[in-house]
């Protein structure tokens, strides 16, 4: 799973829900490296296990022939308390890493396979993923 070497605070804030509704990715927005690219259409906070799984489902289809690349990684923070514990006495420990991903971001990128083989993947991919995307094609 991917986590960061070093983080500069233990847990991050939750942020505002109300005032993001309407935001689009302003980066990470064009297919860079492969030829085919799983864009997103919704906002999620995707998880480092999630990230994994989904590469994990395109690593198998491409087999040895083609490559792939993770276009995400996950360095924010989230908590969790344990189960039947009363409210109060503070925030949750550290329970492991995502990431925010916002409409048009692409998430992974694959080459070297066809276009079946490709789009097969990366709908793999979204299927793992608790978004909804597309497969793009570089122009």
């Amino acid at each position: 799973m991917l986590v960061p070497k070093k983080v500069k605070f233990r847990k991050s804030h939750t942020m505002r829900r109300n005032v993001k509704r309407d935001l689009v990715a302003s980066r990470g927005t064009t297919v860079a490296f492969g030829s085919h690219g799983l864009k997103a259409i919704t906002h999620a906070r995707v998880k480092s296990n999630q990230i994994e799984s989904a590469r994990k489902v395109i690593a198998r289809s491409l087999g040895k022939t083609g490559k792939s690349w993770v276009r995400i990684f996950p360095d924010m923070p989230f908590t969790k308390k344990p189960p039947e514990v009363k409210l109060g006495k503070g925030k949750g420990e550290p329970e492991g890493y995502q990431v925010d991903i916002w409409p048009g971001r692409v998430l992974f990128e694959v080459d070297g396979v066809s276009d079946a083989i490709a789009t097969k993947a990366l709908v793999g991919a979204a299927m793992k993923l608790p978004l909804k995307a597309k497969v793009v094609t570089r122009n």
